[in-house]
């Protein structure tokens, strides 16, 4: 693979029955992960993943089990099809396995961290009070107009996926006002309502904020936040400047805070010529094509050999 290769990692969302199966059977270096998981975390990770089994949905189970599926097609990927990278991101979960990628953070380490996130975030509010959508417009979003009409309404813009895409989060009537506003002002809008346990990325995740700084000052000596320079940050959307202090503030602030991923997009397109998507499924590629930015998604063994 070309220096200016870019890998990123899809989040929450992304999981599926079976994700990574292919790699673990084909490939030691994947089953491995998929064993260290399981001792770390203290259950059968790759069951989950291999089962109808509700867990695989919940929050809590979720953002591991979608860590372990991409560090493992990712392990099996480097060893197998030589790919390498000097740029990394991920989609808000996805964050961490790039940090896992670039060598920032540990996978063990990752696997803890993100099980406690997923806890935390399930904490924050109870079900059915707030909710997300996704609002979306074929010829493209005024995204500075759904900003100022969510502000209106005390709902935060949790995800600025693309030029045709945001995610709305909050306090589910305010959410609903918001959507009938934003709906009526644009008859080419349409509202998506996702169905999601938490309204994450919002305000209302801040107060559990805290309590993971605390997790992450906890590992401060398990991480290489030097190398962290080639991964971008979901909460300012360009590069970690390369210090500890502004590694822990943006996974922090990543909780309540907008995943900036347009801006991530485009500081990945300046460093690299080619980008690639691993992960379980491809809503990445999606994204970029908004910015006529084409990439590559691996999400079996299958779109690996196309390479």
């Amino acid at each position: 693979m070309a220096d200016s290769c870019a890998l990123v990692f899809p989040g929450q969302g992304s999981q599926r029955v079976g994700m990574a199966a292919d790699f673990v059977r084909e490939h030691a270096e994947s089953a491995a992960v998929f064993e260290e998981a399981g001792d770390v975390l203290g259950f059968d990770v790759f069951a989950v993943c291999n089962s109808e089994d509700e867990a695989l949905h919940q929050t809590e189970f979720t953002q591991p089990c979608i860590l372990t599926a991409e560090i493992a097609m990712l392990r099996g990927l480097r060893a197998h099809f030589s790919l390498e990278s000097s740029g990394y991101a991920g989609h808000s979960l996805g964050e961490y396995t790039a940090l896992v990628a670039a060598d920032v953070m540990p996978f063990d380490v990752a696997l803890r961290l993100v099980r406690l996130r997923g806890q935390l975030m399930q904490s924050a509010v109870a079900p059915g009070v707030g909710a997300m959508v996704a609002i979306s417009a074929t010829e493209g979003l005024d995204i500075p107009n759904v900003r100022e009409l969510a502000a209106r309404y005390e709902v935060d813009v949790a995800n600025e996926n693309s030029l045709a895409q945001v995610v709305l989060s909050g306090e589910a009537n305010a959410v609903k006002g918001a959507v009938e506003d934003l709906l009526e002002d644009s008859s080419e809008s349409k509202a998506t309502w996702l169905n999601v346990s938490a309204p994450f990325h919002s305000r209302l995740m801040a107060e559990v904020e805290p309590a993971f700084r605390t997790a992450l000052t906890a590992e401060e000596a398990h991480l290489s936040p030097e190398k962290s320079r080639d991964v971008a940050s979901n909460f300012t959307g360009t590069w970690y400047p390369g210090d500890v202090n502004g590694l822990i503030d943006g996974l922090t602030r990543q909780i309540s805070s907008s995943v900036r991923w347009i801006d991530n997009m485009r500081a990945l397109n300046e460093r690299a010529d080619r980008i690639i998507e691993v992960g379980p499924n491809r809503p990445l590629r999606r994204f970029f094509s908004t910015l006529d930015i084409s990439v590559q998604s691996v999400i079996d063994l299958r779109s690996a050999h196309r390479l």
